[in-house]
């Protein structure tokens, strides 16, 4: 049997958008939040020419800068980073533990047909179709998604939704919007022709984290606007 060979995607040229600098949201002797843009690496990646990632162009500025969580390679929006090992553990702790709250925001193709709901699909990987996720009801991981509509275009067919994961697997949101039949509008990994159309990059943003200041205990929320 031939070895599984990575998707075509996969195998596109890594090429990351010019640094014009760090976007930082937010930021104390704690941590930071900074926005990353689509199609840099949150940490660096495997292989030659992979080390520029938001992580690096971060610590060439805040040298204590520690990664918390990731997001994909094509998703835009806010990323959390912590100042020194011990405030990395903490805030780890707290996004295991599910008390950071993300919000996302997303343009997927065609109308919903409820205003909200939940997306309950176990996800594992797609091994013969690698970096692929795929919904599995015999060995995936339990996978949750609410979202709710917040508009619809009836010229494009698009609708523009916020998403809330409950947990964070690879590709979640990508993977169940496109099981419950909307695919993310600029997905070329998951969506079909029309769906990835008419976009120059994943329509995904993380627009908004919340918890609980480690330091401070005080509630600390924090937007980042979507750029489309």
């Amino acid at each position: 049997m031939p070895s599984p060979q990575p998707s075509a995607l996969a195998a596109l040229p890594y090429a990351p958008p010019r640094d014009d600098g760090i976007d930082i949201v937010y930021g104390d002797a704690w941590l930071l939040l900074v926005n990353k843009p689509a199609g840099l690496l949150a940490v660096p990646g495997r292989g030659d020419g992979k080390d520029d990632c938001l992580l690096r162009r971060v610590q060439a500025v805040v040298a204590d800068a520690l990664i918390v969580h990731r997001l994909d390679l094509h998703t835009s929006g806010l990323l959390l980073l912590a100042r020194g090992r011990e405030m990395q553990r903490r805030l780890a702790g707290d996004f295991a533990a599910r008390r950071v709250h993300k919000r996302y925001l997303a343009v997927v193709a065609g109308r919903l047909p409820a205003d909200s709901g939940t997306i309950d699909l176990p996800l594992a990987a797609d091994w013969p179709q690698r970096p692929r996720q795929k919904v599995d009801r015999l060995t995936g991981k339990p996978s949750l998604t609410r979202y709710q509509v917040l508009g619809h275009d009836p010229v494009s067919n698009r609708s523009r939704l916020a998403l809330f994961p409950e947990t964070g697997r690879t590709h979640q949101l990508r993977v169940h919007l496109q099981a419950l039949g909307h695919a993310i509008v600029g997905d070329l990994l998951y969506g079909d022709a029309s769906g990835a159309s008419g976009a120059d990059r994943l329509l995904l943003h993380a627009d908004q984290l919340r918890f609980l200041h480690p330091a401070s205990g005080h509630d600390l929320c924090v937007d980042s606007p979507a750029p489309f």
